[in-house]
């Protein structure tokens, strides 16, 4: 069986999450930390965990090989959406730079995780260089795209390029709009998620003309996420294997859409740890194999 870690839908085999547990601790850290981590509201750690059970049950049928994190108070509670501090490669992880001050932290821990689990590291993206792996996704094998945000910058994807252009993997950049400014949390991955090879969910309103364009001359279908559903976390969509995919519930319009096009669509509730922290289920993850076919 032969593994890669250059692709965001092929069958998932080992993954990596830091549970609620880890990061939310108790609920008088989650009362000290949200309003200051712009959260929408302040979390429920009773129903938080609740959800993020019955997350981790859809991950599990999924039969990947699922890791957790250690738990470290130092964090915050961002720490949950660990797909934001590394990016994964064939040649290695990549620690980041976060853009969001608070969450400056997480790569050291990523980097004992990954050290003590004999995961070897690729490089790390270093200051005045930001890169944010929500920012980040596989196009194929060996395209990358990286969005340039409010928490990923230019310095940061050039260091990224030079770390991948030397196994041959282009590296597309794709400018994101303002939006809502720096206090928000806009990765590339809030307006996209392939879910195959030629399918992908997308809000095209904060696409950019050229990529959007990039996307169909590539031979990508395009399921359009509407308007509504888009703060609802509409587009933030985990393949678990072509077109079989994992979101959060109360996207009717999208989970139709994707099931039109042939996916097999779950849902979890995640009004506690998705919609309040602006982080869907590709954030709750950090794929590092999937089964190539």
């Amino acid at each position: 069986m032969k593994y890669t870690s250059h692709s965001e839908y092929l069958p998932l085999h080992k993954v990596f999450v830091n549970p609620v547990s880890n990061a939310f601790f108790n609920q008088a850290k989650v009362d000290r930390e949200w309003k200051a981590l712009n959260y929408l509201a302040r979390p429920d750690l009773i129903g938080a965990k609740k959800e993020y059970r019955a997350f981790l049950k859809l991950l599990e049928a999924a039969q990947g090989n699922i890791m957790s994190m250690a738990p470290d108070d130092s964090l915050s509670l961002d720490a949950m959406y660990c797909r934001d501090a590394s990016i994964a490669t064939d040649h290695g992880m990549i620690l980041c730079n976060m853009g969001k001050q608070a969450r400056i932290l997480e790569p050291k821990m990523h980097r004992s995780v990954y050290e003590a689990a004999g995961i070897p590291i690729l490089g790390t993206i270093e200051v005045p260089g930001t890169l944010e792996g929500g920012d980040v996704a596989w196009l194929d094998g060996n395209t990358l795209a990286v969005g340039l945000t409010y928490r990923t910058n230019e310095a940061g994807i050039e260091q990224l390029k030079s770390l991948l252009t030397p196994y041959g993997i282009e590296v597309i950049v794709v400018d994101l709009p303002h939006y809502k400014g720096k206090s928000d949390v806009f990765h590339l991955m809030s307006i996209l998620s392939p879910v195959d090879e030629d399918l992908a969910v997308v809000y095209s309103p904060l696409m950019p003309i050229r990529f959007r364009n990039l996307l169909i001359a590539r031979g990508f279908e395009l399921v359009e996420v509407p308007e509504a559903e888009f703060d609802s976390m509409g587009s933030n969509v985990l393949a678990i294997a072509p077109r079989k995919c994992i979101m959060v519930e109360g996207n009717p319009l999208t989970m139709a859409a994707l099931q039109k096009a042939g996916c097999e669509v779950y849902s979890y509730m995640g009004g506690e740890i998705s919609v309040k922290g602006g982080g869907g289920p590709t954030c709750l993850t950090r794929p590092l194999k999937r089964r190539l076919q």
